[in-house]
């Protein structure tokens, strides 16, 4: 079976990007980090990819008349790269009609959506006093955390915990889990049916089917 082309997106430090990369490093993970694009210069998440040899681009909103622009160009630099999926890995970036049209795109969220969807997931767990939270990895859609649900890890709150704390475990939970769905998207098939995600057996792979053939939404 050959491995799955991806392209990572990065907007910060990169760790869930590091995840990626050093499990990419082994052959048996059947991923190919094709590229990292970023929406700024200097990202730290490019210097990992530049360390790890893997291709870098920026494609800057600011330089573009429009977020529709933007979403244009991005897309076209995606092209490029001709990724069977595209892993949004602390992405901070609303990614528009163009690249969702073309690419399956997934991300990861500090919390078990649908509960507290936004960028401030953390805070409002704790701000509202669940004792049980975590990490989810879901298909991006037009909405902001809105996809559906891929695959989601439990992290409980502690006694004493603060935002930072309870970050920061949730975070190794996330890759861990980012991990495991990029490589399962990469060696199953899937299908969405509604909001539900189905797995199945990948028919094929003796014949050496490329994984995520079409690189876009829905089947594979």
């Amino acid at each position: 079976m050959l491995s799955a082309r991806v392209v990572a997106l990065v907007s910060g430090s990169g760790t869930n990007l590091q995840a990626l990369l050093d499990a990419a490093a082994d052959p048996s993970y059947k991923v190919t980090i094709a590229a990292v694009g970023a929406d700024r210069d200097g990202t730290g998440g490019l210097a990992r990819a530049e360390a790890a040899g893997v291709p870098g681009f920026v494609v800057r909103p600011k330089d573009f008349a429009d977020r529709a622009a933007w979403d244009r160009a991005l897309a076209g630099v995606l092209d490029g790269y001709r990724p069977d999926f595209v892993v949004s890995a602390g992405f901070m970036r609303i990614l528009g009609p163009e690249v969702l049209a073309r690419y399956t795109v997934v991300n990861t969220h500090p919390a078990l959506l649908p509960a507290f969807p936004g960028a401030h997931a953390v805070r409002d767990a704790l701000a509202y006093g669940v004792r049980i939270t975590g990490a989810t990895v879901h298909f991006v859609d037009e909405g902001v955390d809105t996809g559906p649900v891929i695959d989601q890890v439990a992290v409980p709150v502690l006694d004493g915990d603060d935002a930072e704390r309870l970050h920061e475990r949730i975070k190794e939970r996330e890759r861990e889990l980012l991990v495991r769905v990029v490589r399962r998207l990469a060696t199953e098939s899937w299908s969405i049916e509604g909001r539900r995600v189905d797995w199945r057996p990948r028919r094929g792979d003796a014949a050496g089917t490329t994984p995520g053939e079409a690189g876009a939404r829905g089947t594979t």
